[in-house]
């Protein structure tokens, strides 16, 4: 179920997915555009977004095919190199797709797949949100997804804030309390004389 006020979340839940029915539905033409009729037959591939295709699934009046994001290609250029792969081109909710949909495929991989994909993306987009010149970043958050853009942001303006903290922002003080002497309540023992 989605977050009912997260835009992001609403917006996962819009993604496309290609269903295929189990069933013949009546009264759901206009779900297939290719329909004549007002009904869907069973064996008929139609695209969905993400909450009905969930719920079609809970009924066991469709299946959904794992979506092209998660393809065997998109698989062999992460292993390849993480850190050049165009996530947003394929879905700029990539993380949060997946992590919908695993439950549901036949593809118990996902998990694991989005796993590997962020541990070695987490390490360039923290080294790029550290190192990037302002100019070229725009460029960088092109590649980047939704989840991804967050992460580098705040990245960026914690690096900022260190920055201005170190070249002068506020000064650490020592405290007050470690100023004054103690006195010491402990006797000392004095060295006896034979």
């Amino acid at each position: 179920m989605s977050r009912f006020y997260d835009i992001d979340d609403i917006l996962v839940e819009e993604e496309s997915l290609t269903n295929i029915f189990q069933v013949g539905v009546n009264g759901v033409g206009l779900l297939d555009p290719s329909a004549e009729t007002n009904s869907v037959e069973k064996g008929a591939k139609v695209d969905l977004p993400v909450w009905l295709a969930h719920e079609l699934y809970l009924r066991r009046a469709a299946l959904f095919n794992v979506p092209a994001c998660f393809s065997q290609k998109t698989r062999k250029e992460i292993q390849a190199d993480a850190a050049c792969v165009d996530l947003r081109f394929r879905s700029p909710y990539f993380y949060e797709l997946g992590c919908k949909i695993a439950p549901q495929v036949a593809d118990k991989t996902i998990g694991s797949f989005l796993l590997y994909t962020f541990d070695n993306r987490y390490k360039e987009i923290l080294c790029k949100a550290h190192s990037t010149p302002v100019a070229t970043v725009p460029k960088l958050l092109n590649r980047l997804t939704k989840e991804e853009t967050n992460l580098f942001e705040a990245a960026r303006s914690s690096m900022v804030a260190f920055r201005k903290w170190r070249e002068g922002g506020s000064r650490l003080e020592r405290a007050s309390v470690l100023g004054r002497k103690r006195k010491s309540n402990i006797p000392i023992p004095q060295p006896s004389t034979p």
